[in-house]
This record gives C-alpha cells, structure tokens and sequence, in this order.
C-alpha cells in the first residue's frame, strides 16, 4: 500500500485519534500503572509492566497484577523500606522467562537507582542526546547492574547499543513522556520531550511499517528501529511517537 506523504500522514493521523483514547487502557497493559497517582509509583509499575510485555496481551495484565499485589500496591515504598526477607513473597512468580529471581533483582535493582541515582527520570535525563534516547536507555542498563546481580537477568533489560529495539523499555518512555492530553500517556517525566523518544518496535507495529512503506529492513532490530524512527520524525518532528498508537491498531485490532 504505497501513499503519497500527505495522505501517509492523514490516514495515520485518523488512527491515532481512533487509538489514542482512553477506550484503549481497557485491554492495554497501560492499565497498570493508571491506577496509581503519586509519580514514583506510576514510573515503577510503568517499568516492571513493560519488562514482562510480550506475549499474550491478557496473561500481561494478569502477571502485572499479580507483581502489583506481591509489592502491597505500594510499588515505590516497597521497593524502598523492603528488608530482604521481604523479597520471598515473590517465590513462584513467572512470567515467561522472568521469574522470582528476576523480580528480586529488579526491585533491588531499582531501589539502588532511587537511592544512588534520584530515580528512574534523573537517569534516563542525564544520558538524553537532542533527538534519542537510546544512549539513556544503554546508560541505564549499566548502572542498573552494575550492583551484584544474576547474569540471567541482564536479558531483561535491553540494550540499544547491542542493536536491540528494546520495544519494551521505548514503550515505557513513550507512557512516562508523552502528553497529549488523551489520558493514554502520563506525560509525568517533564525533563524529556516527546520529540526524542522511539516507537515500540514490535512484530505488529513492523508489519503495518513495511507495508506503508515506512520500514524496509525486515528484521525487527536497533538498525530498523532508526529507520522507522526516521520516518515518523518526517510525518512530526516533535510527537512521531503518537503514530505508534496507530501501528499497534492497525497491526493488533485492524489485522491489515
């Protein structure tokens, strides 16, 4: 399906005002962190919610919650006051691959950021270049292992630098900057800018790309994410990450 630019941009345009809607938080793992309020409980249950995000959508939401019910629906003052001890409740956990172990490391992980690093929005400020965020996202992962960890879970965080999408991590950073008023995103993290975040990079979001002639890459790697990215900054420089609101739809609800 090959458009001309203008109709490109007018025909994603209508499907992220179809997406973009609070309609969508129903059956997305965006529903997680909405139900908190206070900033640090968003960002962390933002966080843990899109480390576990492949795989069946519903199985997601479930394991989501079931990790939101293991951290007493405080996520942040669990993270913080929790003694060791306390870290055996999570025994059993699994979500594909991340199990118990990796939800231990995660949250002391992300209490050594919160405690060492002012919190996740300081870390991935600090290391932003002008129009990405990939370098943050490498620098994060750095800092968040370099305490003693289990080599298994390094897998969990991905890495740009290494060629990854990291559609996870990017799908994080798109909830936590953008704000368009829609009630989708949170907008929370008022030191970034829409305009330097990356799409999530998936199988569907890939697929609606090639077909539209926005991607020609055909693996669904770092290399493809910067091509892609370079497309949408074409069709709005300064929110190209909305258009993933209109991939994700046409990919997952459209089937096109």
């Amino acid at each position: 399906m090959k458009l001309k630019k203008a109709e490109l941009k007018d025909f994603l345009d209508e499907k992220v005002a179809l997406y973009n809607h609070p309609k969508f938080i129903e059956s997305d793992p965006v529903q997680i962190p909405h139900k908190f309020t206070k900033k640090e409980d968003i960002e962390i249950a933002g966080f843990l919610t899109a480390t576990i995000a492949w795989g069946n959508r519903k199985s997601i939401i479930k394991n989501a919650n079931k990790m939101m019910d293991l951290l007493d629906h405080s996520p942040f003052e669990f993270v913080m006051q929790h003694q060791e001890s306390d870290l055996d409740r999570f025994e059993g956990f699994v979500h594909r691959t991340f199990n118990s172990l990796d939800f231990r490391q995660f949250v002391i992980s992300l209490q050594h950021i919160y405690k060492n690093y002012q919190g996740l929005e300081a870390v991935f400020a600090k290391h932003a270049e002008q129009a990405s965020l990939q370098k943050s996202i490498h620098k994060f992962k750095t800092l968040f292992f370099e305490i003693e960890h289990l080599e298994r879970t390094k897998k969990h965080v991905s890495d740009p630098l290494k060629n990854s999408a990291a559609k996870r991590i990017n799908m994080f950073l798109r909830w936590m900057v953008r704000n368009d008023n829609n009630g989708v995103d949170f907008g929370i993290w008022q030191s970034l800018s829409p305009a330097q975040l990356s799409c999530p990079l998936d199988v569907h979001s890939g697929n609606v790309a090639r077909k539209l002639g926005l991607l020609k890459r055909t693996q669904n790697d770092g290399k493809a994410l910067a091509e892609l990215d370079n497309a949408l900054r074409i069709l709005d420089s300064q929110d190209p990450v909305k258009y993933d609101f209109a991939l994700f739809g046409l990919g997952v609800f459209e089937g096109f």
